[in-house]
């Protein structure tokens, strides 16, 4: 997975006060969806499930955080993209990247001339086919580094962390990314601009290829309990220099020691926290497997590279889910 060619999309600006459509407003999608509503955009919504949509159209979102309660209604309430007829400067998608799942098609009938594409999901390689289909629009990819879950349909709880990462696909810059960083950070959330997302993309991956697979595997582990097994760490660790060692090898150079000792810490000092694949295994959704643990499997063969430890956890996973 080499560095993608430049991306041809004109630099867009984006208003004080976008429209905003949101594909994809489970956790993720509704908490950040809020904060660009408490920043002025005129925010609407999409829910492919029934029990979502109807009390998100009757109650609005509601948002538990550490840093405060908030509540807001979305300007508009759809059950599918198609539904939204008026033209988006900014499309949210924060859907899972499943590979049954066409991101491209999905959000098609709502990509006008000016529409800036913002996906904000797990993984790597998730923007390629959307770049490609939509070669005049920016694509704005981005990471968001929170502990939030949706604990009933319309309410969203926010448990500790919150800052993104977000940067012109596949690399560069360009006004509509800080413009749309000064929107986020207008309701306090922290944004930084990242010249190369794709990098950024392989650091966010050291974490999850280990945490999340690991909680689904370990009978419903916590952050917490994970940490707390001298085992499991070991495991843990070996899993995170495995995904620093591919990065290095696609040309992306990591701090091995330096990364794996932060991810660590930084886990050790969270809450108890049940991951995002973990709550999608409880609730009987499909799981990230390919685009976390699948496409790094698939780079170490081009490579050659041994991942004894991404390779096992690939595989138990593929079994616990079939």
């Amino acid at each position: 997975m080499n560095s993608p060619a430049p991306h041809t999309a004109p630099p867009l600006h984006i208003t004080t006060s976008p429209r905003v459509l949101v594909v994809g407003t489970g956790a993720i999608g509704g908490y950040y969806a809020g904060k660009l509503a408490q920043a002025g955009a005129i925010v609407s919504t999409v829910h492919h499930s029934q029990a979502d949509f109807d009390a998100v159209r009757h109650q609005g979102i509601t948002v538990e955080s550490i840093h405060g309660d908030f509540h807001y209604r979305p300007f508009s309430v759809h059950r599918e993209v198609s539904e939204y007829t008026a033209t988006a400067d900014i499309l949210l998608v924060a859907v899972k990247a499943l590979p049954e799942l066409d991101v491209a098609r999905l959000i098609r009938s709502a990509v006008r001339e000016n529409t800036v594409i913002f996906l904000l999901q797990n993984g790597l390689g998730i923007e390629t086919e959307v770049a490609q289909m939509f070669p005049l629009n920016p694509v704005i990819s981005g990471l968001a580094f929170i502990c939030v879950s949706r604990i009933r349909p319309g309410v969203i709880r926010h448990m500790c962390y919150g800052r993104l990462s977000i940067g012109l696909y596949p690399h560069g810059e360009a006004d509509c990314v800080k413009e749309l960083s000064s929107l986020f950070a207008a309701s306090g959330v922290t944004c930084a601009v990242c010249m190369n997302i794709v990098e950024e993309r392989w650091k966010k991956l050291v974490w999850n290829a280990a945490f999340n697979p690991i909680s689904v595997l370990g009978r419903h582990a916590t952050t917490r309990d994970m940490m707390a097994s001298l085992p499991m760490r070991n495991v843990i660790e070996n899993v995170m220099r495995e995904v620093c060692r591919l990065a290095n090898a696609e040309g992306h150079p990591l701090e091995e020691e330096a990364i794996v000792q932060k991810n660590l810490s930084e886990t050790d000092r969270m809450e108890p926290y049940k991951t995002s694949m973990l709550l999608d295994f409880e609730a009987g959704r499909p799981l990230e497997v390919e685009a976390i643990l699948g496409i790094a499997t698939r780079i170490a063969r081009k490579h050659a590279l041994p991942t004894p430890f991404l390779d096992t956890l690939y595989a138990l996973l593929k079994l616990a889910t079939r």
